[in-house]
């Protein structure tokens, strides 16, 4: 039997990852905008979870570039 929807190849996963990262950079932009002048403790906690969210988002964005054959060795200047 044929799967009536064909799996994504790598490089729209890749489109897709690289979406979500933008999603969730923004969510944390947005944030920062509306941050009150003294940040009480649900702010801070706000915070943490945006920033974990585009972390992840970032890590699965790499993996995708990696598998998409987009592997770099170093991003540091020699």
């Amino acid at each position: 039997m044929t799967d009536l929807y064909p799996a994504a190849d790598e490089r729209e996963l890749l489109r897709q990852a690289a979406a979500t990262h933008t999603a969730a950079s923004r969510d944390v932009e947005s944030f920062l905008r509306r941050l009150p002048e003294v940040p009480g403790p649900a702010d801070v906690a706000e915070y943490a979870n945006l920033l974990s969210r585009e972390e992840r988002a970032r890590a699965d964005r790499q993996a995708a570039a990696d598998a998409a054959g987009l592997r770099l060795d170093s991003l540091e200047s020699e």
